[in-house]
């Protein structure tokens, strides 16, 4: 008798033994899981040719899905000019596009262009200035949104041809690619450190924003 629960003693403990070992590596799958979707995640949010505002080693990274041709993108540009201005040293912003709106790829592209000019943020700033004029999203006058980079002083010669570069059109590409991937359906579309706003709003960005601040910052 002895002998048979010390049997059923042994088989017990190996079965124990055996589901906890299950459990750890199902958890560790899991885990792994986890942090492979994250650093997926991380890696489509900033690409090496995403425009950049602020110092590259801040530890708090904006990331907006922007459309130059979208009302609330133009609304909340002085609020994210703001944070920088607030924090110019621990806050940077990347911006990747969202062309959701007709025309916006085209103007997407002029901001490309006025990169290699080194003129990005005053036709960025241009072309949001006269969104009202040129941003009719059923039939866009985009001859306006090149007038004001071209006053902002965009060489447009040779903009209209930097615009169609290859490397522009995979820039495109690869944020339209990212955007799908990461689900982002309307503009702007705001994470900060990774983190997706929880509901949309400016109340709600800047709460993540000091959030993220608070954890360097200890």
């Amino acid at each position: 008798m002895t002998s048979k629960k010390l049997t059923v003693s042994l088989i017990l403990g190996v079965v124990l033994v055996a589901f906890a070992f299950g459990v750890y590596n199902y958890q560790r799958r899991v885990q792994n899981s986890q942090m492979e979707k994250v650093t997926a995640q991380q890696a489509r949010l900033v690409r090496m040719h995403s425009p950049v505002f602020g110092p590259q080693a801040a530890p708090v990274t904006i990331v907006e899905f922007f459309d130059p041709a979208c009302e609330t993108c133009r609304a909340f540009y002085p609020v994210v000019k703001d944070i920088l201005a607030r924090h110019p040293d621990d806050v940077r912003l990347v911006i990747r596009y969202a062309p959701f709106h007709q025309g916006s790829d085209q103007v997407v592209r002029l901001l490309e262009a006025a990169k290699r000019q080194n003129k990005y943020a005053v036709v960025l700033e241009a072309v949001l200035a006269a969104q009202p004029a040129w941003a009719d999203h059923g039939k866009p006058n985009l001859p306006v949104a090149f007038q004001a980079a071209e006053q902002a002083g965009l060489d447009m010669a040779r903009a209209i041809q930097d615009a169609q570069r290859p490397v522009v059109t995979a820039a495109l590409q690869q944020d339209v690619e990212d955007l799908t991937a990461l689900e982002v359906t309307r503009t702007p579309t705001f994470f900060v450190n990774g983190r997706g706003l929880p509901s949309f709003g400016r109340e709600q960005l800047l709460a993540l924003v000091a959030q993220e601040l608070a954890k360097v910052q200890r």
